[in-house]
């Protein structure tokens, strides 16, 4: 599938009524897991496209082009609408964080899968990890409170088990920055990959900061807050990969090429007859999208739309699969790497003086009090046990009692890991 070569439809025909832009929601006791972290994810595409566009309008002297970019944008505030109201009524805030982080770990696993990039597919195996501890804290989290086993939201497509734990991914904001990418000779499987996956993990930014303080127990309100920092911390991570040269009207292009992207590879994909029919209403919109934004392109900047995207046909689709013994590949194998500036290693590598140690003296100094922490200390002591739902046992061996929690692994230096694949 080229989208380039598709018919576009008018922009204005993308424009709907009242009616039709307030959705069914789904069920949340019978939606399939992957329908709804596709509606989660797609949710955080349109945010991205619609938070770009007003940045481009900020910086845009020429008012014909500014008119052209609110056009586009008012549909995409519409999609984004009836794609977020798809959320019912009766889901709690945290059984919507357990769908958040389902979706971090199959998004970026896949991704690093079908990466070609060997720094950008680092990026992401590093980030999977900590994306996938936060799906273990919150589990606990809707255990403790709601007495709701997260792997009835999730059956059991994902294992829910700690990874790199939360308290060990605090680290000082210099490490967070990495080597931004070449998109002039990137693939464009890693394009793709890297604006994906920046607006998945900033809607998931935006998610805990605004929500979080909603929820009715201080321990979730606190641990809402400390995973929000670590998505600070992610979103600057993946971010700093975007290849800064890009211009405002190459980044429309490749904005609009990724959610053509998605929405035809979940339109493919999609077992919910009324969700598959929005995402291929939606990617029909995005064409007449794409088509104006290459217009654009080649009338303000006189380039066609090959030099940003050569070919234009799309890559392998994103297909949401089962990544177990991925992710405890990786987990196994990764366990004790920190950041050191742009790059990884492993944490007992680290000088005695690295400010890693200082921000985690500063932020972590009574470790009792660390949110992520206390939530499973407070399920040990409850049920004698945390809460898991795992296909094998724990490939860190550290990591297997599930009577104490493991502040030290991949946190304290000359704390080693004994690793099994």
């Amino acid at each position: 599938m080229n989208p380039f070569e598709q018919k576009p439809m008018k922009i204005d025909d993308g424009i709907v009524d009242w009616a039709k832009l307030y959705p069914q929601p789904y069920d949340k006791k019978t939606v399939d897991p992957y329908t709804k972290i596709r509606v989660i994810l797609m949710n955080g595409i349109e945010v991205e496209a619609i938070i770009f566009k007003h940045e481009f309008h900020r910086m845009c002297q020429n008012n014909d082009l500014r008119r052209d970019l609110a056009l586009t944008r008012r549909v995409e505030q519409q999609q984004q609408k009836r794609i977020n109201w798809l959320k019912p009524i009766d889901e709690k805030v945290v059984e919507t964080a357990i769908g958040y982080e389902h979706l971090a770990t199959d998004l970026t696993a896949w991704l690093a899968m079908n990466e070609p990039d060997p720094y950008a597919k680092q990026a992401l195996d590093f980030a999977l990890l900590e994306d996938f501890d936060h799906l273990y804290r919150f589990a606990n989290l809707l255990d403790l409170d709601e007495q709701i086993p997260a792997e009835n939201l999730v059956r059991k497509y994902v294992d829910i088990i700690p990874g790199r734990p939360t308290i060990a991914e605090h680290r000082y904001p210099f490490d967070s920055v990495r080597r931004p990418l070449d998109f002039k000779t990137a693939d464009n499987q890693t394009k793709l990959n890297t604006l994906i996956i920046v607006a998945a993990e900033q809607q998931t930014m935006n998610f805990y900061n605004n929500l979080g303080p909603f929820y009715y127990t201080d321990l979730g309100r606190q641990l809402y807050q400390e995973i929000a920092m670590i998505e600070e911390q992610h979103v600057t991570h993946y971010g700093s990969l975007l290849d800064p040269t890009c211009t405002m009207l190459e980044n429309l292009l490749l904005h609009e090429y990724v959610e053509c992207y998605l929405y035809y590879s979940f339109y493919q994909d999609e077992t919910c007859p009324k969700t598959k029919s929005l995402w291929e209403m939606h990617f029909l919109q995005e064409i007449a999208h794409l088509h104006k934004a290459a217009e654009l392109l080649a009338t303000h900047e006189n380039k066609d739309w090959q030099q940003v995207i050569p070919n234009g046909r799309f890559p392998k689709l994103l297909q949401f699969h089962d990544t177990r013994d991925y992710v405890r590949k990786v987990l196994g194998e990764q366990i004790l790497f920190t950041a050191n500036r742009e790059n990884y290693v492993n944490l007992q590598d680290l000088p005695q003086n690295h400010e890693y140690f200082f921000y985690q003296d500063r932020v972590n100094h009574d470790v009792t009090k660390v949110p992520s922490h206390v939530v499973i200390r407070d399920h040990q002591k409850r049920f004698n046990t945390d809460y898991r739902s795992e296909s094998a046992p724990h490939p860190v061996e550290e990591l297997r009692d599930r009577t104490t929690d493991n502040t030290s692994i991949a946190r304290e230096a000359n704390v080693m890991a004994g690793m099994y694949s």
